[in-house]
């Protein structure tokens, strides 16, 4: 029955989506802009934000994320800490349910996050959870993925043991990566159970079609728990990863949420879309990384400040970008719950004397511009990461005359290169996955799957572990405001920009938010009949 309702429903929804306006009775479905393509949805293999956007439409982990981006219940209702804060329990919802109707039960998350840490799956969020006890050993392949930190005494009680204390743990497991998998599904298709026909839902909608280049379609599952509150019947992404080609579809009535807009045409935007823009703080850096296992980047930190001071990030924001964005003095973005981003030491100093320091620095590792330094800067294809590329060329040339060789290629291709090695210096940004400054601070942690630059600095490592071995919020905050400067005093990779959020949203999108996780599901929003 399920099937042939869906059945239905898509060519009901096809029917629709041939109009650029659903019209009266049709089925709704939100046309949301996917930029590229998802390198995955399977929800523990999934890395990017675009990828991990689908995926909050598609599963719900134990927690969730509300209107404001505060913790709030999934399919667990409830949950508790131990006294010393290191055992958690999550009490399950009995209504939840799989998109064919099985239960939710706590084996489900044990499960996945056992195939989060196991180095089997190859996860890059692996370490993601590693205050859930273990973890750390299972990644390097010490003890078994049964060895986790996770129970399940029953059905409907999930038991997390922690190496440490972790205060945001609730709020950590509400990313995707901690979704649960139907273990049926994965055991009779193990490398290919997150593909449209396969993959099971327990969040508001199913995964129906994904055309690579072209389009995902996922429509309601009406087994989700809280379907009665989900008024879409439907919603697709298009798959456009060019800023200008997605504003130009959107005024074609082709998409009625946007995934952001173009900084070139903001203007333009402002004055003739002004009502349905939406411009908010967001929890991104927009950053370029050093490959710290290439010299000469991983012999001369001087060289990398000399590279990071000559950099005017105030004109890069208001010159280049032109639309909001903050410039970068730090790695933390301002916004984020019970943290003070810090700063580079010469965030105050005047741009002459930052460039008469970086040319000493540039002369101390071997380089003037009569023997200038040689560079591959790369860079995935899209408007503004040219502009800022060509800027940030042409300021390393200008003060330190650095022979800059500009490379464009495909996002994929761009991952498949940081993760092989194949880069010099790359262009990248780090998403915060939950509102805590640790979600920053671990990136640059030397076992962090994601750390692209391959930061290892073993003070810096010290200082995490003594935040999450911290009961006390100001004593934690101190210890993991000192590691940022630890860090950035290294310069393993150069922050430009915080970004904000940019969309545009058509007037007949009812109940869409803003917050600094950039998270509006799907489930939450509707279409206005005409």
């Amino acid at each position: 029955m399920q099937a042939r309702r869906l059945l239905a429903l898509l060519l009901a929804v096809g029917l629709a989506a041939c109009a650029r306006t659903p019209a009266p009775g049709a089925a709704h479905l939100l046309v949301r802009g996917g930029g590229p393509d998802p390198d995955s949805l399977d929800p523990q293999r999934a890395r990017g934000f675009e990828a991990q956007t689908v995926l909050r439409d598609l599963c719900e982990g134990l927690t969730t994320l509300d209107h404001q981006a505060h913790v709030a219940p999934g399919v667990a209702r409830s949950w508790e800490a131990s006294a010393d804060g290191r055992t958690w329990t999550f009490h399950l919802r009995p209504e939840a349910r799989w998109s064919n109707g099985d239960p939710v039960v706590a084996e489900d998350f044990v499960a996945a996050l056992r195939r989060l840490v196991d180095p089997k799956t190859a996860s890059a969020y692996a370490e993601y959870a590693d205050v859930i006890a273990n973890t750390t050993e299972i990644v390097k392949g010490t003890k078994p993925p049964e060895s986790l930190g996770v129970a399940a005494p029953d059905a409907a009680t999930v038991v997390v043991q922690l190496a440490t204390p972790a205060p945001y743990l609730p709020t950590l497991l509400s990313h995707p990566s901690t979704c649960p998998v139907h273990r049926a599904t994965l055991a009779q298709h193990p490398q290919g159970f997150a593909r449209p026909g396969l993959l099971l839902s327990n969040g508001a909608f199913v995964l129906t079609e994904w055309v690579q280049g072209s389009h995902i379609l996922a429509l309601r599952n009406r087994h989700y728990w809280n379907d009665a509150a989900t008024r879409l019947d439907g919603v697709k992404y298009l798959l456009i990863p060019d800023e200008n080609a997605e504003l130009a579809r959107y005024r074609a009535g082709d998409i009625q949420v946007t995934l952001v807009v173009p900084r070139g045409q903001l203007d333009w935007v402002r004055e003739n879309l002004g009502s349905q823009l939406h411009v908010s703080p967001q929890l991104n850096t927009y950053y370029y990384g050093f490959n710290l296992r290439r010299k000469p980047y991983s012999d001369h930190p001087g060289l990398r400040r000399a590279l990071s001071l000559v950099i005017d990030r105030e004109r890069l924001a208001t010159q280049v970008l032109r639309v909001g964005e903050v410039p970068a003095w730090g790695w933390v973005p301002p916004g984020i719950d019970n943290y003070t981003p810090q700063s580079f030491d010469y965030r105050d100093t005047p741009l002459p004397q930052r460039i008469a320091e970086a040319q000493r620095l540039y002369a101390a590792a071997g380089y003037s511009k009569a023997k200038p330094l040689a560079l591959e800067l790369r860079y995935n294809a899209g408007e503004v990461h040219t502009k800022v590329a060509i800027a940030v060329a042409s300021m390393w040339q200008e003060a330190l005359g650095v022979d800059v060789r500009l490379t464009q290629v495909e996002f994929k291709s761009l991952l498949q290169d940081i993760d092989r090695g194949d880069v010099e210096i790359f262009r990248s940004s780090w998403i915060g996955d939950y509102n805590d400054p640790y979600t920053f601070a671990q990136y640059l942690k030397s076992d962090f799957g994601v750390n692209l630059p391959h930061y290892a600095n073993p003070a810096y490592d010290a200082l995490l572990a003594k935040a999450a071995d911290e009961r006390d919020p100001a004593q934690r905050r101190a210890l993991l405001e000192q590691a940022e400067r630890t860090m950035l005093a290294d310069h393993p990779l150069l922050p430009l920009y915080f970004y904000v959020n940019k969309h545009l949203v058509k007037p007949e999108v009812e109940g869409w938010y803003d917050n600094v996780m950039n998270v509006v599901y799907s489930r939450d929003l509707a279409l206005r009949s005409h």
